[in-house]
């Protein structure tokens, strides 16, 4: 090989990974100037989303996949080769690369591995949208499924988040998260089709996002308008007023829904009444349901949850169900 004469200068290998997650384009400085000032620059992939925009620069590109042995020699006399990655890099060449290194046999060039395009925080959703289409398209489960259909897995999913929280599992809390972010997702997927039955107009993940995007900034005066809030309590009443203008409730119950856990039902109402400021008194009646309505009303006005109160109580029950069956079995 012509790289190993010890008279020739290696050169320089940059290998340019970019994010299929970024408009293609949309490139670093570094990478602009590796790209006009190398050499050559090759590319494995024929149909690179880059080739386009790179051609239309002014760059050469082209299309090869040389091994390790044939990139060094390309590079001997001092010249600079910029390989731009596929979409899951090259391994082939890089392992490559490295066993020659590894060998001794040869002067390597120099190798710089060069991110030209960064991954903004949240761009894996896009991955999630993508693969939740093809999904959507090829499953012959998920293609028939109705947002009624679905309705119990996100009560259960959002359930087995909540616990995840409560027994303090960091790894089972990221795999919850994502499962109640699968439902939104879903959701909203099965929304861009419409609804044939009643003539319901699509609507798509991107509206999902942007209607609690304009939420949440229209609600938090505090930070995007010139209202101030110090401390929780004027967050909370910023809240509730623009809710409040939103909404026009004619009742203070308007919005709760009743198929909720009792407990949070009857807390919520709590909450609702005590916040609005009406006096209004417990029904009274006996049986447990009217006593229940009473503890979980004065749970809400300590600032306790009674159903995560309960679920506490409940887990405690449980490990000691499971000591009495482990000294019972120990017993014979």
């Amino acid at each position: 090989m012509n790289a190993t004469s010890p008279d020739r200068a290696p050169g320089r290998v940059i290998l340019l990974t970019t994010s299929h997650r970024v408009a293609p384009g949309l490139l670093s400085w570094p990478a602009w100037q590796a790209l006009h000032g190398a050499d050559r620059v090759l590319c494995a992939d024929g149909t690179h989303p880059q080739l386009p925009y790179l051609r239309e620069a002014g760059i050469a590109v082209e299309e090869a996949s040389p091994t390790a042995e044939e990139l060094v020699d390309a590079c001997a006399g001092g010249r600079t080769l910029v390989v731009v990655a596929t979409g899951e890099g090259d391994p082939h060449l890089t392992d490559g690369l490295a066993r020659l290194a590894g060998s001794g046999r040869v002067r390597m060039p120099e190798l710089e591995l060069l991110p030209a395009s960064y991954d903004l925080p949240g761009a894996r959703l896009l991955d999630l949208v993508q693969v939740m289409d093809r999904i959507r398209a090829e499953c012959p489960w998920s293609s028939r499924q109705t947002h009624k259909g679905l309705a119990k897995y996100g009560i259960e999913e959002a359930y087995e988040l909540v616990e995840a929280i409560e027994e303090g599992d960091r790894d089972e809390l990221r795999e919850e998260l994502g499962d109640v972010l699968l439902q939104v997702v879903f959701h909203a997927r099965i929304a861009e089709e419409g609804d044939p039955e009643d003539g319901s107009a699509p609507f798509s993940i991107d509206d999902v996002a942007g209607g609690i995007v304009t939420k949440l900034i229209h609600r938090h005066p505090h930070v995007f308008g010139d209202e101030t809030a110090a401390t929780p309590e004027e967050v909370r009443q910023h809240w509730l007023r623009t809710k409040a203008v939103e909404k026009r409730r004619e009742s203070v119950t308007d919005g709760i829904p009743l198929g909720q856990p009792g407990l949070a039902l009857a807390a919520k109402l709590s909450s609702r009444v005590r916040t609005a400021g009406i006096e209004v008194p417990l029904p009274e009646g006996e049986g447990v349901g009217y006593e229940l309505l009473a503890l979980a009303a004065r749970a809400e006005a300590d600032g306790v949850d009674p159903e995560a109160a309960l679920r506490a109580a409940a887990r405690a029950y449980r490990d000691a169900i499971r000591v009495a069956e482990s000294a019972g079995a120990a017993q014979g």
